[in-house]
């Protein structure tokens, strides 16, 4: 086990045994720590439900693509924790990343603390240290008190759209949400709004308007659209003529609109490298080589990290627009997701779901409870004690089948650790 590995164990024992939203804990640290968020470089806040990370990917393609750098934070990660924060465009390495991890546990002392907020703490440290032209921040949970919503003026706020997750901390309406994600809005700071439900795009415009922060939002500043297989973005300065996104599916149009406005906005970056040059794993990501690509040669494999409603109906459309193929399920869940209202959305477009559970995860729905949710949104569903045995059996009856592993990060997590 790795050092850092180590020093992660001891954070999460600091965990408090109930989660209440403050910011108090990443107030106290920050203050023991030196205030490293006060040292930051020109900061882009990026909340929402869905799409964050990919709008990250975009944007900071589009700022490297112009020669800048970029530090960006995450989360969460799918195979190391490494991959929550990359400095100057590199993954933190490992010696770095153990000498802040243990800065941060000395400055916290045996005080309770989550460990979404130490580790942030770690990452403003590491961004503190290091020179780079922009650092994207992704919000955790929210937004209001999310641990990273420390930075009092950011060069410019994001949000993508919002949709209803993580109701136990956020509220259970679109309204209650949205007013916790545009509490990243600060005053006079230009704020981007993704595509959204008219309820959020009022409470989002209401926060912005009161706090003399300009507004651009899609729909009104911006337009992003395809046509013959080019992206067309259009805002009060022009009209851009790119190519697609390299991230699959129709939902990154819309994300592609989002980054593009962000650039636009910051009057840096170079748009065709934000739509050609992101990566950003387990989001509708083919599946090429590996272990499990072994073992299913005749097989499409694809893997996908969305757990809500909002995600389940982009990878839908995604799943409508390929080649028809015969297309089968492995889906792993949590159970504080809603996991029927995810499945509804994919039953009319797959012959069979397989059910399994996300190892190593306390709060994994069982394959079995997995199952039955699946049969009652209109799936024929069935069980497997792994990935690899649920592999064998679609591809034992359909060599040739498109399969998609789904349902959680933490399931792409370790799918990514399993096929290298």
């Amino acid at each position: 086990m790795a050092q850092s590995d180590h020093l992660l164990d001891r954070m999460m024992q600091l965990h408090p045994k109930v989660i209440d939203l403050t910011l108090d804990r990443m107030w106290r640290i920050l203050d023991a720590l030196g205030h490293p968020e006060q040292n930051l470089h020109p900061v882009i806040h990026i909340a929402g439900t869905n799409g964050k990370g990919s709008t990250q990917a975009m944007i900071r393609a589009g700022l490297e693509g112009a020669g800048l750098t970029t530090h960006a934070y995450t989360s969460p990660h799918l195979a190391r924790f490494h991959e929550r924060i990359r400095i100057a465009g590199e993954l933190i390495d490992e010696a770095a990343l153990s000498a802040i991890l243990d800065q941060c546990l000395a400055a916290n002392g045996p005080d309770p603390i989550t460990y979404f907020e130490i580790t942030t703490a770690a990452a403003l440290v590491a961004f503190a240290q290091t020179p780079a032209d922009y650092t994207l921040l992704e919000v955790g949970l929210g937004g209001r008190l999310d641990a990273t919503n420390v930075i009092d003026t950011p060069a410019l706020s994001v949000i993508t759209p919002i949709d209803l997750d993580h109701q136990q901390f956020l509220g259970d309406t679109i309204e209650a949400i949205a007013g916790e994600k545009a509490g990243i809005i600060k005053p006079r700071i230009p704020v981007v709004v993704g595509p959204q439900q008219e309820a959020a795009l009022e409470v989002i415009e209401a926060r912005a308007s009161g706090l003399s922060a300009p507004i651009l939002a899609h729909g009104q500043h911006w337009h992003v659209s395809v046509e013959r297989e080019r992206l067309i973005f259009q805002d009060e300065t022009g009209l851009l003529d790119l190519s697609l996104p390299a991230l699959a599916g129709p939902h990154q149009i819309q994300n592609a609109g989002t980054a593009l406005a962000a650039l636009r906005a910051l009057g840096r970056g170079e748009a065709e490298a934000a739509m050609t040059n992101a990566t950003w794993p387990a989001r509708m990501q083919r599946l090429r080589h590996g272990p499990l690509v072994d073992a299913a040669p005749g097989a499409e494999l694809w893997l996908d990290g969305g757990h809500n409603p909002h995600a389940s109906r982009a990878i839908a459309a995604t799943l409508q627009g390929l080649p028809k193929r015969p297309t089968h399920l492995i889906c792993g869940m949590l159970n504080t997701k809603d996991v029927i209202g995810y499945m509804e959305p994919l039953a009319a477009l797959a012959d069979s779901l397989t059910a399994v559970s996300i190892p190593g995860q306390s709060a994994t729905l069982s394959a079995e409870d997995t199952a039955a949710a699946a049969k009652a949104a209109g799936h024929q569903s069935g069980t497997a004690d792994t990935v690899a045995t649920a592999l064998t059996q679609i591809t034992a009856h359909t060599p040739n089948a498109r399969i998609l592993i789904c349902g959680s990060l933490y399931l792409a997590g370790e799918i990514l650790k399993e096929n290298g």
